[in-house]
């Protein structure tokens, strides 16, 4: 994918500047290494890193795609369905019959708003989407243009489950210029 918008990205490293140096030591299965005790998880396990929305909308939006076949529409209807009967405390919208946004091919969508339900979720999906490719992005709170921040979180913050399908950014570039 080109590069569509100069990004900068802060050091991963902020906020252990002055931590003590990591062990070399390996673990017992002679392939990981030995890490320091810790007293405490990561909050991540309770809220999303900044910048993802811990609010109403939703850390991720997960769209489900499929194509306007037999094969692919009969699928993605019964895992639609099974998404709702299995997982009914997330937000699952319409069954698109046709492309919406910067989405090219049909689909439907998903919202996760909370860790949890992104640690149950996405590998239930990754076992249950079958044929149908994923797409799972954040949804970011943060200072600048609401359009480089969706063209930012629909790309360089895109996880793909399956095969990537390429996007139409010019919903998003228009709105930029």
């Amino acid at each position: 994918m080109p590069l569509l918008l100069k990004s900068t990205y802060t050091s991963p490293l902020a906020g252990y500047e002055d931590a003590p140096p990591l062990p070399t030591e390996r673990a017992e299965d002679g392939k990981s290494y030995l890490n320091l005790k810790n007293d405490e998880l990561s909050p991540a396990y309770e809220k999303f890193t900044d910048p993802i929305d811990n609010g109403r909308r939703g850390g991720f939006d997960v769209h489900i795609y499929y194509y306007n076949n037999a094969q692919h529409t009969e699928y993605a209807k019964a895992l639609w369905e099974r998404i709702r009967r299995e997982f009914p405390e997330l937000r699952i919208y319409t069954f698109w019959d046709r492309p919406v946004g910067p989405h090219p091919v049909t689909m439907f969508e998903v919202s996760l708003v909370t860790p949890a339900q992104f640690g149950a979720f996405v590998p239930w999906l990754a076992v249950w989407r079958g044929p149908l490719s994923v797409l799972v992005h954040p949804n970011t709170v943060e200072d600048g243009p609401a359009a480089e921040v969706e063209l930012r979180n629909h790309s360089e913050r895109a996880i793909w489950l399956g095969e990537r399908i390429p996007l139409d950014y010019t919903l998003f570039l228009k709105r930029i210029e």
